[in-house]
């Protein structure tokens, strides 16, 4: 096994204090948004031997095993994290493998720089990605239904809102959808800033004052209806609405937000999201996985390049509940985030300090992050200790061990 040396990224939007507390480190007052674990060329770990892509590709079948290698290439398909969110990332939508294939050889096929601004596709893979919660972790995810986003635009009482309002509640639901996110996002900007304004001022007073019942037809979709009534859900979501419009004042994201889900994680909560599904991480720290890819199609709420043609084409226009998942436990103590992809598997053991040795010997490569407590992992001939933020890369096949009290996250491929 191999212990990694994992870079941080200061991007701005990450939490200053949230990584350190969990690393035992002292605060530098930078944001440190992200930590990555795996080969990404942008930000690599390394192990003693050298970076990790360097290790797996001195051995590519015995580092990651003949399956992964038959299945994926000689390369570790998907990139492990620990984010930590201070503040809104930006509202965004990742390609499937088709989109992802055909964007990015017609951007080849123009001669657009890799490393330009304005480029969508950055390589021709998709993004599937995963956030499991390790603090209580805010979000947006997926289309609310029409008629439930119009009652909570209409409580606002904001007069350029009404046409909205009545899109989603004349037109069937996918085309309502389309043309309202179009409406928002290609609409006069000057506009489009003033009526953030407005509808943000109004969700901010129905957060501080708590919202009118719901209409009865209404599915508030936001929270699990066993631990919190949709009045409280509602009154959440105008809160964070008008968080977002306080650090992206007059942004049409904004508007384009307010027909999202608005999701709140428990920690050991995960949320998964699939290709076309527009989404934003808020605030929270949380593990992360994803497909190994830089394509992301923004909607709004970043300076960053927006190519709205391009997002509608990608997006998928249906409202459906956003996919919370809860680990499914088995008798080795593994607790499983399902999902429907291939490139990655995450799950984590939590281990009380009564639990005997357990065996984390696997026929894939793996990472494995320690999150909380003191673990130590023992293969042949080398142990490692894993305490909150370490990790160590296991080849494919070598025998772990895993004795102590704690908590640790297993990141590994499906084959």
């Amino acid at each position: 096994m191999h212990r990694l040396a994992n870079p941080v990224r200061p991007y701005a939007w990450g939490s200053p204090t949230a990584l350190p507390a969990l690393l035992g480190t002292t605060p530098t007052g930078e944001p440190q948004a992200e930590m990555w674990m795996g080969t990404h060329p942008g930000a690599p770990s390394r192990t003693p031997r050298g970076t990790l892509a360097d290790l797996i590709d001195s051995d590519p079948r015995g580092t990651l095993g003949a399956p992964a290698v038959t299945r994926f290439g000689p390369r570790l398909p998907f990139l492990l994290k620990l984010l930590a969110a201070g503040a809104p990332l930006s509202l965004q939508v990742h390609p499937d493998l088709d989109q992802a294939r055909e964007g990015y050889a017609r951007e080849q096929r123009r001669g657009i720089d890799p490393t330009a601004a304005h480029r969508n596709y950055k390589d021709p893979n998709h993004k599937p990605e995963l956030i499991c919660a390790l603090t209580p972790f805010e979000g947006l995810c997926g289309f609310r239904a029409p008629h439930a986003t119009a009652d909570l635009l209409a409580a606002l009482e904001v007069d350029s809102l009404k046409p909205y309002v009545d899109l989603l509640r004349a037109t069937p639901e996918a085309a309502a959808l389309r043309e309202v996110l179009t409406a928002v996002l290609t609409g006069d900007r000057t506009e489009t800033a003033a009526t953030v304004t407005e509808a943000a001022e109004a969700c901010a007073r129905l957060a501080a004052a708590g919202p009118p019942a719901p209409a009865p037809h209404e599915d508030p979709a936001t929270e699990d209806p066993a631990t919190e009534d949709p009045a409280t859900a509602r009154r959440a979501a105008y809160a964070a609405y008008a968080a977002l419009a306080h650090h992206h004042p007059g942004d049409p994201g904004v508007l384009a937000a307010m027909l999202l889900h608005h999701v709140r994680l428990q920690p050991g909560e995960a949320l998964y999201l699939g290709a076309g599904v527009p989404h934003a991480y808020l605030h929270g720290l949380g593990v992360e996985i994803m497909a190994t890819s830089d394509n992301v199609l923004r909607c709004g709420l970043t300076p960053k390049h927006v190519d709205v043609p391009e997002l509608l084409r990608i997006v998928r226009f249906d409202a459906a509940d956003p996919a919370v998942l809860r680990p499914e436990a088995s008798p080795t103590g593994e607790e499983v985030y399902d999902t429907p992809i291939d490139e990655f598997r995450l799950s984590r053991f939590v281990r009380p300090d009564t639990a005997p040795p357990g065996d984390l010997t696997a026929d894939t490569p793996q990472i494995l992050l320690g999150t909380a407590g003191t673990l130590t992992l023992r293969g042949p001939g080398a142990a490692e200790t894993l305490t909150p933020g370490t990790s160590v890369f296991v080849p494919a096949g070598e025998a772990a061990e895993v004795t102590g009290t704690g908590t640790l996250f297993r990141a590994t491929v499906a084959v």
